[in-house]
């Protein structure tokens, strides 16, 4: 009997490749952040002198006192897992940061620590969305919202913003229906820099409670903010405990993105899923991370405000020269350390070597090859025609930067 071999085809091999992936996968796409970091590191390897400011990523280092927190931790080996829920001392310590800061007091059980503030958003999606529930997100939003949503298996439904950037309330309330398990919002934005007044708060916790659906916030940067704009955090309003899910971390305002630590507050059932969320996934949080992150929040806080400080002065001078670039409209940068600018002037025009360019992406990459600046397009953020910058660098790259850009925005053909 002749014998048959178990080896594929190429074709019967890329065929049963393509079946093993999930249909909710399918639908989930690349961080279009990890992809650009990717195309800067290969231009470097080629010798290009490239300017990023598509990184969401604070240039200073972690605060001594934190670093030497963590030290302590590896030396007197608190070096194990921990609870899934974090440490004690830790959540502690973020319940009072809450009562401090945003005036909501938490029980033990109403906090969980997390691997990074990602973490604690998508399991507070698996934790109030599921298969046909949907989940609205006001546009342009960070462009991770959206995927995440549809990992928890629910739809995303985006809902543009008003042209301020603020939120457009009468279009929330519209897209809500029988489906619609929460809203999630940033403040300080990203990626426009926008801080959510007072007004506008009460006005989407009026309708969370009319309608009985939960808020995520995410309040990453609401130690970044500029000028008079002050952070409210919408579970301060009343009803809004128990319907708003707090997202928030560490790696922002101390300049801890490596130690991949965040936490969620929220009512005690929500709180429980979304740990239950990380349990399978992730385990625990780093345990040398939450001893650090005990430091960060009940020791000086020195360091917040002076990198919140040369934040600011940064903001204050990429702002004027976005400004005065004829052709470019950069509203009021009020939080974060993010520039979202129109550029749709400079769109249908054609560049040497590259033609007309039609789109925000097409842009940003003409900028990059040609003028050695990363930026990221509007479009990441469901907002065509607008680019975001990162001024998360020190004064001297975006001086260099912002030479570059306006060098490249004004170079195309009459």
């Amino acid at each position: 009997m002749e014998k048959v071999s178990a080896k594929l085809t190429d074709e019967e091999y890329e065929k049963s490749m393509s079946t093993t992936l999930s249909t909710r996968m399918a639908a989930v796409k690349m961080s279009p952040t990890t992809a650009l970091f990717g195309k800067v590191e290969e231009l470097r390897r080629k010798g290009e002198d490239i300017v990023s400011l598509n990184v969401g990523e604070p240039d200073f280092p972690t605060p001594d006192n934190i670093k030497e927190a963590g030290i302590r931790a590896i030396n007197e080996n608190f070096t194990k897992y921990t609870t899934g829920n974090g440490i004690a001392p830790l959540r502690e310590a973020i319940i009072e940061k809450m009562k401090k800061d945003n005036g909501v007091t938490y029980e033990m059980n109403e906090v969980a620590v997390t691997v990074g503030a990602k973490q604690a958003l998508f399991g507070a999606l698996c934790a109030v969305a599921g298969e046909g529930d949907e989940v609205i997100i006001p546009i342009p939003c960070y462009v991770s919202y959206p995927d995440m949503v549809a990992l928890a298996g629910a739809k995303p439904v985006l809902v543009k913003r008003k042209d301020d950037f603020s939120l457009d309330l009468e279009a929330i309330e519209s897209a809500i229906n029988e489906h619609t398990k929460a809203v999630i919002i940033c403040t300080p934005d990203n990626p426009t820099g926008k801080v959510y007044g007072e007004d506008e708060l009460k006005g989407l916790s009026d309708l969370a409670i009319s309608r009985d659906i939960f808020v995520i916030s995410d309040e990453i940067y609401e130690k970044i903010i500029y000028g008079e704009n002050r952070h409210k955090s919408i579970s301060a309003f009343e009803g809004m405990k128990d319907r708003t899910i707090v997202v928030n971390g560490f790696s922002k305002t101390y300049s801890m993105t490596g130690w991949r630590l965040g936490y969620v507050c929220g009512r005690a059932d929500v709180i429980g899923a979304a740990v239950k969320v990380q349990s399978q996934t992730t385990t625990t949080p780093p345990s040398i991370s939450q001893y650090a992150a005990v430091e960060a929040l009940c020791g000086p806080q020195d360091s917040v405000e002076l990198m919140r400080s040369e934040f600011e002065k940064r903001r204050d001078f990429v702002q004027e020269k976005l400004r005065g670039i004829p052709g470019v409209i950069c509203h009021e940068i009020q939080g974060a350390f993010y520039a979202f600018f129109d550029i749709r002037a400079f769109l249908g025009k054609e560049y040497e070597g590259y033609g007309i360019i039609d789109d925000d992406t097409r842009l940003c990459e003409y900028l990059l090859e040609k003028y050695g600046v990363a930026m990221m397009p509007g479009s990441a953020y469901f907002a065509p025609g607008f680019v975001r910058i990162s001024f998360a660098s020190s004064m001297e790259v975006l001086k260099k930067a912002l030479s570059r850009i306006e060098s490249g925005l004004k170079a195309h053909k009459c």
